[in-house]
């Protein structure tokens, strides 16, 4: 058989193993969320926190689904990078305006307080969110894609890669509280937030195990690194969820600072390196249709 022939076999073979691998690390979480979900319901747990709790593994289950192409791909055009990029972009900007800030104004107005108590008192959350996690984002400086890139004729330094990975974890932090708060509140936008996330999850996990990939780590193991770093979602949302439990107030407060967060997250990092390479109307583009299939899915689900 011709060489060429041979190489495309192979290339099948561990293509078909691959897929498999990444087949079975699905089921594997979704069983494992199934089982944490009925413990959750014989403890008789609140039924906020198991809103919270479904919400955040469905995003989790989005990025460990969009990390699986990586099984097949080492690269994706930037050009699509990018526009997907901006697709999330669009849909943090939407969920953190329409699912975050506007029911935090209508909470703070329900325990009392006047149109400008709620807006100084949402105000301070995003501010206090925004500081929150551009602190952490200062401890994990140089976390960037572009800190991954190795010097010619020299190795990737291992140390950047989990700088970059503890970045991520940092960063999906703002989305599993976006999704506790809201369902532990018992908000009505509770259920689109989180698929919003979820859906805004899927190019955000490929790019990540994209950028893994192409900085010399083996492809399962870029793949199970980016599809594990949405297991903090579900962590933060049913911490989130009991924590708006146990006081009203803390309802606004908590959605305003999950909404800081999120647009730190989206102004600081996605939308510029959405816009790095010279792709910005694909950039733009992507933007803007996340940011209407988000509010479509928050008015429709709401």
């Amino acid at each position: 058989m011709p060489a060429a022939g041979k190489q495309a076999d192979s290339f099948s073979v561990s293509s078909v193993r691959l897929f498999r691998l990444a087949f079975g690390s699905l089921l594997l979480l979704a069983g494992f969320t199934l089982l944490a979900a009925k413990a959750l319901a014989w403890l008789d747990v609140d039924g906020g926190i198991m809103r919270a709790f479904e919400g955040g593994a469905v995003c989790a289950l989005g990025t460990a689904l969009g990390a699986v192409p990586v099984l097949v791909i080492r690269n994706m055009p930037v050009a699509a990078a990018d526009t997907l990029l901006g697709f999330g972009a669009g849909v943090m900007l939407a969920a953190t305006a329409f699912s975050l800030i506007l029911p935090g104004l209508d909470a703070a107005a329900a325990v009392g307080l006047s149109r400008w108590g709620s807006g100084a008192m949402v105000s301070f959350g995003i501010m206090l969110g925004a500081l929150a996690l551009y602190v952490l984002d200062r401890k994990v400086s140089g976390a960037s894609p572009e800190a991954l890139v190795a010097a010619p004729g020299r190795p990737m330094v291992p140390k950047r890669i989990w700088v970059f990975v503890i970045a991520i974890i940092v960063h999906n932090i703002p989305e599993g509280m976006a999704v506790g708060v809201s369902a532990g509140g018992g908000m009505e936008g509770a259920n689109s937030l989180a698929i919003g996330i979820a859906l805004q999850d899927v190019p955000e996990g490929l790019v990540i195990a994209l950028v893994l990939a192409g900085a010399g780590m083996s492809r399962v193991r870029a793949f199970l690194i980016g599809a594990a770093s949405g297991l903090v979602e579900p962590v933060f949302a049913v911490l989130c969820a009991w924590l708006v439990r146990l006081a009203e107030l803390l309802l606004p407060l908590g959605l305003a600072f999950a909404g800081g967060a999120m647009l730190l997250v989206v102004t600081h990092e996605i939308i510029p390196e959405s816009r790095s390479n010279g792709h910005h109307k694909l950039a733009s583009l992507g933007l803007c249709l996340g940011f209407c299939l988000m509010m479509v899915l928050d008015t429709a689900l709401g």
